[in-house]
């Protein structure tokens, strides 16, 4: 790729999607030059080309060699499954049994839920092996009634399996010529786009961080965060093509993980820095040591950014090599420390933040005789275990779930497709089949989308049949212009990857193939099919699966809460070798759960958004979108609280620190965790209860005797603890948190040890520091957004005040 297309990445983005567009033009090319054309040895065999259309679209669609080769393995195992079940069913019951539509429709039901019960089996697998039944078992019926005679046991089979192996070949052959599409290519090149955009949006933040006003200050955040999204997006092509690349180069790792840990996350953390700070210039800033300090940060991350571009294997983001001076000499971060304000944390927050990017903040502890002897602490595991049954539980429901999903709807739509018209009964099944996710999706969303570009495709394809009637091969010609507009289509957010496969799917099938009647009769009954196996997926969903997304959304942030509390319960700062190992991996853990539940949360806004809303209240998605935003930041600064954690621990073992400076410490974390743990459980349950009403409908019957309306709560000084922090208690508990630190500074300087180990102490615990003032902050961002939830949600209360809520829940169900 030149250098002027790495420059830009909207031009090189636009190129990556046309090429993949290309490969999909030529496959859909191959398969018809085969079936419009066909050998005479072939003939007989390629009776559904359009299953081979459908197979070639679900594997090259902006596939690398990897990915490809992968589906065609899918592909495989999909057809020996089918053909398998498929033969023993007919030779068993018989071909005449499945001459009624009932019979086919129930074939076809067994065999999609066998197919979709295993979890190993691949999702792509599995679409197309309900095709493949679909395919099967109607052609059956279709052959029973046209021949009059029952038909042979394997020739159906057969047939479908040689389709679907045309459509494979057509996959690989597309991704091998000219060249072949290398996910390693892939990768490595969106490796070198992100790491750009991180130089990119490392440099204004530096600005910023020198800006002399807040005006100019602000400027640049904003052009730091346009780019973000961007780098979001590498992320993730990132992390879809390597899934691919296994099967080109397995003995390579690519590791996207480190990209995000390592570059990504200490980026985001500058930004909420500059962010919490107040005003421009820094005052902190003034010092000259400190500006020098930042430049050579600053050109040490340039270094390491520089061999992250030359290098995306495994080894690829690492700490650069420095001098010994620059290793060793160390700034000493404990004088800005000394002299800092509780305003100044936000700054020793950034520098921390460039230190972590540049590597110069990892725990280097050498190997010592017997660790592997270290033994788990006792600890109390019942939470854990009954985590760990809920989660496997929950798995094992959605499996059952997924596989009854796919049975019944594909069922029913092979049923009323058959009833409707038998002649193209296929098309109703073989519409829903392509589309199974085992995830949830927005339904209703989906379906329009499938259903508009089924419509657009079909009537493009009568079109160009009408002004080129009779001129089959130039009629195909015209579809590969279409498929190239519909790649597009598929990364529009109106019709998504559904819309565009569905939209040249409905082209293919009419300007594809020949002797299938009228174009435009055949585009009514297949548009008419399309809706009916839509429908009946939308029903399936709807009984199956009756939570709103709304519901569920509410539900994830309780989920959430819960996840932060825990997070927050074990904060602590240890200095045993053998305590800190499982303290640090059991935080780690609990933050993993936390991001889990962001982004559950965040995946089901995005689907309330986007459905309708009925009989129910409308989805207050401003307020949500805030939530998440608020639990997504803390997840973040509690990624950095383990990191600090872990490296303070180090440094005391090292540096052999009284145990009552650390206790100090501690006693400052305990005061933090009592103040907020109180109020995100608070929180918590508030926010399992939508309606007031049905409350104080609960408390009516229950005849409490404790009038909250009177100003009465029960347990009063109980809710004053719980009370979220105003400012005021946040600026005093930062500000004794400082002056610890400030003590346990003088204690490190005066200590005899490395430089390098003295100034990553201070600068964690600063940083730490300012990570506890900006979680007591999010949680007082929390309160409020629940606050204004609630109160939406009930416009009939005059004012709402959720500690009054909870006192009210705990009354009614005596917690």
């Amino acid at each position: 790729m030149s250098s002027s297309s790495v420059n830009n990445p909207t031009k090189t983005l636009w190129l990556n999607r046309f090429y993949s567009s290309l490969r999909t033009v030529l496959a859909c090319a191959i398969v018809g030059a085969v079936t419009l054309c066909p050998p005479a040895a072939v003939h007989n065999l390629l009776h559904f080309p359009a299953f081979s259309y459908v197979t070639t679209i679900l594997i090259v669609s902006e596939a690398s060699l990897g990915q490809v080769i992968k589906g065609c393995f899918c592909a495989l195992y999909a057809t020996v499954q089918v053909t398998a079940a498929s033969v023993l069913a007919l030779w068993l019951v018989g071909p005449g049994t499945f001459a009624r539509s009932e019979g086919a429709a129930a074939a076809v039901a067994l065999t999609a839920f066998v197919v979709a019960l295993p979890r190993s089996t691949p999702l792509l697998a599995k679409r197309i092996a309900f095709g493949q039944a679909v395919i099967v078992y109607v052609s059956t019926v279709v052959k029973n009634g046209e021949e009059g005679e029952s038909i042979g046991v394997v020739v159906e089979p057969v047939r479908v399996a040689a389709s679907t192996g045309l459509g494979v070949v057509a996959s690989l052959l597309a991704v091998l010529l000219p060249f072949p599409r290398l996910g390693y290519n892939e990768v490595k090149r969106t490796c070198r786009l992100y790491i750009q955009n991180a130089s990119e949006r490392l440099s204004f933040l530096l600005l910023a961080l020198n800006a002399q006003d807040n005006q100019a200050a602000s400027d640049l955040i904003s052009k730091a965060k346009f780019p973000a999204a961007e780098g979001a997006k590498h992320l993730q092509s990132i992390r879809e093509a390597q899934g691919g690349m296994k099967w080109e180069r397995p003995h390579l790792k690519f590791l996207s993980l480190s990209l995000n840990d390592e570059v990504e996350t200490p980026i985001r953390g500058m930004e909420l820095a500059l962010s919490s700070c107040h005003s421009f210039p820094i005052a902190l800033m003034d010092d000259h040591d400190l500006k020098a300090e930042s430049a050579r940060l600053k050109s040490r991350i340039d270094v390491k950014l520089e061999q992250a571009k030359c290098l995306t294997t495994s080894d690829a983001i690492t700490a650069p090599e420095t001098t010994t001076e620059s290793s060793n000499n160390a700034y000493p971060w404990w004088r800005q420390l000394s002299i800092a304000a509780h305003d100044d944390l936000p700054t020793l927050f950034f520098l921390y933040c460039m230190e972590l990017l540049q590597g110069g903040l990892k725990m280097e502890e050498e190997e010592e005789e017997g660790e592997e002897e270290l033994t788990k602490p006792d600890i109390d595991i019942t939470k854990g275990t009954r985590r760990l049954q809920r989660t496997w539980t929950a798995v094992r429901t959605k499996r059952w779930n997924f596989a009854f999903k796919c049975s019944l709807s594909l069922g029913l739509a092979v049923l009323f497709g058959l009833m409707f018209n038998e002649r193209n009964g296929y098309w109703s099944g073989l519409t829903i089949a392509i589309s199974f996710v085992t995830e949830r999706q927005a339904t209703f969303t989906m379906a329009n989308a499938r259903a508009q570009g089924t419509a657009m495709g079909s009537v493009y394809g009568i079109l160009c049949s009408f002004l080129f009637h009779g001129l089959v091969e130039l009629r195909f010609l015209l579809v590969l212009p279409w498929i190239v507009f519909a790649s597009f289509l598929r990364q529009s957010k109106m019709y998504g990857q559904a819309g565009g496969i569905s939209a040249v799917i409905g082209a293919l099938l009419i300007l594809g193939r020949k002797n299938y009647g009228n174009p435009s009769e055949f585009a009514i009954a297949r548009i008419t099919e399309a809706t009916i196996g839509l429908l009946c997926l939308v029903a399936v969903e709807i009984v199956l699966q009756p939570a709103r997304a709304a519901t569920l959304a509410r539900t994830e942030i309780a989920w959430g809460l819960e996840a932060f509390r825990d997070c927050v319960e074990g904060f602590t700062l240890c200095t045993d070798r053998k305590g800190l190992f499982f303290s640090s991996t059991t935080q780690r853990d609990k933050q993993k759960i936390l991001e889990c539940h962001v982004d559950k949360l965040n995946q089901f806004v995005m689907e309330a958004e986007v459905e309708p809303n009925f009989w129910f209240l409308p989805f207050h998605a401003t307020c949500y979108k805030k939530l998440l935003g608020s639990l997504r930041k803390a997840s973040d600064l509690l990624l950095f609280v383990c990191n600090q954690s872990e490296v303070f621990s180090y440094g005391a073992d090292r540096l052999q620190l009284d145990q009552k400076r650390v206790e100090d410490i501690n006693a400052d974390l305990e005061l933090f965790r009592d103040k907020v743990g109180s109020t995100l459980k608070c929180l918590q349950k508030v926010i399992s209860f939508e309606f007031l009403t049905d409350l104080e409908d609960g408390l009516h019957k229950e005849k409490s005797s404790c009038d909250i309306e009177l100003g009465k709560p029960p347990e009063g000084d109980k809710l004053k603890m719980m009370l979220g922090p105003d400012e005021v208690t946040v600026s005093n508990l930062v500000n004794g948190f400082l002056q610890h630190l400030r003590e346990l500074g003088d204690v490190i300087d005066k200590k005899e040890a490395e430089q390098k180990v003295k100034s990553q102490m201070i600068l964690c615990l600063s940083g730490l520091g300012f990570c506890i003032g900006s979680l007591i902050r999010e949680i007082k961002e929390i309160e409020n957004e629940v606050q204004e939830l609630i109160a939406w949600e009930n416009p009939t209360t005059t004012q709402v005040n959720v500690y009054d809520v909870y006192c009210k829940i705990s009354d009614l169900h005596k917690i």
